[in-house]
């Protein structure tokens, strides 16, 4: 297995209580996990939270490029719908550049609908918006010479895009998908997949199950590391320890259900933590990487046992990576 970073700066949590701090905190954290041998980092783009959740991932990664010379840098996601599309291939490929082919693309439709109320775009038009884009983004990295686009939302003459990416044709691109249908989906598009944090194990493994048959059923080879699991990492050192760790992770998990879809982009019923409030402490403990170095190991196991090879963590701070690191890490090397 190996193991990598979701997530980003904001003011509040472990990287400090105004903005400088808190990125300047966070990127020399990503600095030391590279050292420390995580594999890449994942970084969510949101805006009008005023939480100082990251809004512009891209950047953030770029000066991360400059930093670091073998961590993958991603995007867990970039909301399409709410980018033009040249000026998105642009600094895609810009990043790809920079960081000599290290760049995995993360992509999205957006949920929240206030993210959408304040760029002025209907959240009915997500999908239709994604769709459009992606084929853009698509052609404007696969073609040399220049385009014409005429669509629904963009309408371009004669341009063409440059620097070119280092990773050819374009960086991978990943989908986070939780229904069957949206997962089937992202398999047949040949999209990369990120799980989400909240689903348990079991259900984990069906999600994997589904996408590896989705993809075999398409005719496209099918790896383990083209699936990311993300989860919450709380180590706890003695069991008043793992009770508040386990509240945090479900003050966290609060605070994403408040600002969710009730349901799927497929339209099918939400993950049991959001609809279903009663069940929640044992719904956020099913699935988080919880426990002392013993159990996180034990937990991780179970997830390699269902054919899960890459694990992104969040919530975790330096200290916990370090513990990471020295204590549990060597037992998937």
């Amino acid at each position: 297995m190996r193991f990598g970073l979701f997530g980003g700066p904001s003011r509040g949590d472990d990287w400090g209580a105004d903005d400088q701090t808190a990125y300047r905190a966070y990127t020399d954290a990503i600095v030391e996990a590279e050292q420390l041998g995580f594999y890449g980092l994942y970084m969510v783009e949101h805006h009008f939270t005023g939480r100082g959740q990251p809004s512009a991932s891209l950047n953030i990664l770029s000066y991360l490029a400059a930093r670091t010379s073998t961590i993958r840098l991603g995007t867990a996601v970039v909301v399409v719908p709410w980018h033009n599309p040249l000026l998105l291939a642009e600094q895609v490929a810009t990043l790809d550049v920079l960081s000599n082919g290290r760049l995995d693309l993360g992509v999205g439709r957006g949920y929240r609908d206030y993210e959408f109320t304040g760029f002025g775009i209907a959240p009915e038009e997500a999908q239709a918006r994604f769709d459009e884009t992606m084929t853009i983004l698509r052609r404007a990295w696969t073609t040399e010479d220049r385009f014409s686009h005429s669509g629904r939302f963009w309408n371009f003459e004669d341009v063409v895009i440059e620097p070119r990416p280092v990773q050819q044709p374009h960086p991978p691109l990943w989908l986070g998908a939780g229904g069957p249908a949206s997962i089937e989906r992202a398999a047949r598009e040949g999209y990369r997949l990120f799980l989400d944090q909240v689903g348990t194990f079991e259900l984990t493994a069906q999600r994997v199950a589904t996408y590896r048959a989705a993809r075999e059923a398409a005719g496209l080879e099918y790896s383990p590391s083209d699936i990311a699991v993300t989860r919450a990492l709380r180590i706890a050192h003695s069991e008043a320890d793992r009770d508040h760790q386990l509240e945090r992770h479900m003050a966290t998990l609060t605070t994403l259900a408040d600002s969710s879809a009730a349901t799927t982009t497929d339209g099918q019923p939400a993950n049991p933590f959001y609809s279903a409030p009663d069940a929640r402490r044992d719904t956020a403990e099913s699935g988080a990487i919880l426990g002392t170095p013993d159990e996180c190991i034990e937990r991780l196991r179970t997830l390699q046992a269902d054919g899960v090879e890459q694990v992104l963590f969040t919530g975790a701070s330096l200290a916990d990576l370090r513990l990471f690191a020295a204590e549990v890490m060597p037992a998937f090397q």
